[in-house]
């Protein structure tokens, strides 16, 4: 069966992970997921990722969740904006701001996916996938 949204299951999955204190989360690769975790992992929310392959041969990505001294996840709220019925976009001059600047935003772009504070300074807009904190 096809899925209608794979970005909203990878976050799912991730929100899932952290819930129950997993050290990763395995999911079903493709690139924009792995755009997605490179952002996350660039900007300190994950930890290590890896390429795998299942039983079948089939492509895994592998997310290594990010956890403080005291246990605390690294991601405390994971949310898509843009989804498959209604699509949200942003300009190259006003990016989404989460949680008055300390939370992320990550686009794709022209340019690729990048976070929204790269995207103002490459000074490209796109559609904002989702939102980290």
């Amino acid at each position: 069966m096809t899925m209608t949204d794979p970005i909203a299951d990878m976050l799912t999955r991730i929100r899932n992970g952290i819930q129950v204190r997993k050290r990763f989360v395995d999911m079903p690769a493709s690139r924009i997921k792995a755009s997605i975790a490179l952002v996350l992992k660039d900007e300190g929310y994950l930890g290590e990722i890896e390429n795998d392959k299942d039983q079948r041969g089939f492509p895994t990505l592998r997310l290594f969740l990010k956890y403080d001294r005291d246990g605390q996840p690294a991601i405390h709220e994971l949310q898509r904006i843009s989804k498959p019925g209604r699509r949200v976009y942003a300009d190259s001059t006003h990016p989404p701001r989460v949680r008055s600047g300390l939370g992320l935003s990550i686009l794709t772009t022209s340019k690729g996916v990048m976070s929204g504070r790269k995207a103002a300074e490459s000074g490209v807009g796109g559609e904002v996938l989702c939102t980290v904190f």
